[in-house]
């Protein structure tokens, strides 16, 4: 009789075959994914869904069209130039640097338009901006997707 003398065998694990299925799932996953371009990115701005906040006594709203024309208190401007938007705003506050200016501008406005309105704000001292946005739901009441 020849008993065993006190060495075990310990299974081993192959890892190879396991590693090469990775590889290959890793490579076909590589292979298949589209990545989407942030260049072709639709954006449809402003909408927000926030409360209606109480009238601010002093304020001025700026409109923006989409063609960038400019509207104070919803008197048209015959120009565009931000030195003729200084000089209104200065008009239209008297001085008062606690004035809140509204930028109420069109989903399609150009941003530039938008900080040509903020640095005439700037220029003429008027330091508190805020935007206007309509509620999504808006949107809908109106037949817009």
């Amino acid at each position: 009789m020849k008993f065993r003398s006190g060495t075990s065998d310990e299974p081993e694990i192959n890892l190879i075959p396991f590693i090469d299925i990775l590889l290959v799932v890793l490579i076909f996953l590589m292979l298949t994914t589209t990545y989407s371009k942030f260049t072709q990115l639709q954006v449809n701005l402003p909408v927000a869904d926030a409360e209606t906040q109480r009238n601010t006594p002093k304020e001025v709203i700026v409109s923006i069209g989409s063609d960038g024309r400019y509207a104070i208190n919803q008197d048209v401007l015959a120009g565009a130039g931000v030195d003729l938007l200084t000089q209104m705003l200065q008009q239209v506050t008297q001085g008062s640097s606690e004035t809140v200016v509204i930028i109420s501008a069109d989903a399609a406005a150009t941003h530039q338009s938008v900080i040509n309105v903020m640095d005439a704000a700037r220029r003429a001292g008027l330091v508190q901006i805020t935007f206007a946005t309509q509620q999504s739901g808006s949107l809908t009441a109106r037949g817009k997707p």
